[in-house]
């Protein structure tokens, strides 16, 4: 079943609009879709390699669009889906410890949850409820989601045949610890910080 799974993920990704799904999701899951886009731009870094650093841009670029989205949620939308979103997410008793935490360390927040698995909408959302500097917001984004996203594509562009024969014999594993890596972002932004 997974093999099949993989065979039409590769195929999609090797579709051409693919790129635009890539962009897509990268927008969304900054700003309130729960899967992030690197289940797309592995597949897709892995099927042509020589273009990951092209995945990789469109990934910040989505994510960085997206995160304007977010932002904005916050800043005029926060009592109708603002709220709503980060209830949904199990962060609304949190929002009040983020407003001291921003106030000193807001860049930090922002730096570090976007290369984390900790899902980078909440961060955008409350970013704009708090009115963060949207200047600064804009640069910390581009900054953190481009390390993130140039990181893989790294790795795949230079590593990417190993992943791909790992892939082919190991997909499920890869999209249950996708899984894990989501949950497991999810329990640690309502939890732990």
């Amino acid at each position: 079943m997974f093999q099949k799974l993989y065979r039409w993920t590769l195929t999609l990704a090797e579709s051409r609009h693919a790129p635009l799904a890539l962009g897509l999701i990268a927008f969304a899951e900054s700003s309130f879709f729960p899967v992030p886009p690197d289940a797309i731009l592995v597949p897709m870094s892995v099927a042509r390699p020589k273009n990951a650093w092209t995945y990789a841009l469109i990934c910040t670029v989505g994510s960085v669009a997206g995160a304007l989205l977010g932002y904005a949620i916050g800043a005029l939308l926060f009592e109708t889906v603002g709220k709503w979103l980060i209830d949904l997410y199990g962060y609304g008793a949190r929002v009040d410890e983020m407003r001291g935490l921003y106030a000193k360390w807001g860049w930090a927040v922002i730096l570090v949850k976007g290369l984390t698995p900790i899902p980078f909408k909440l961060v955008t959302i409350t970013s704009g409820l708090l009115a963060y500097s949207l200047p600064l917001f804009v640069l910390l984004c581009a900054l953190t989601r481009g390390a993130r996203f140039f990181a893989l594509a790294l790795l795949l562009k230079y590593y990417g045949e190993p992943i791909r024969d790992l892939l082919d014999k190991y997909f499920g594993w890869f999209l249950l610890a996708l899984l894990v890596v989501i949950v497991l972002g999810f329990w640690i932004a309502t939890h732990v910080l």
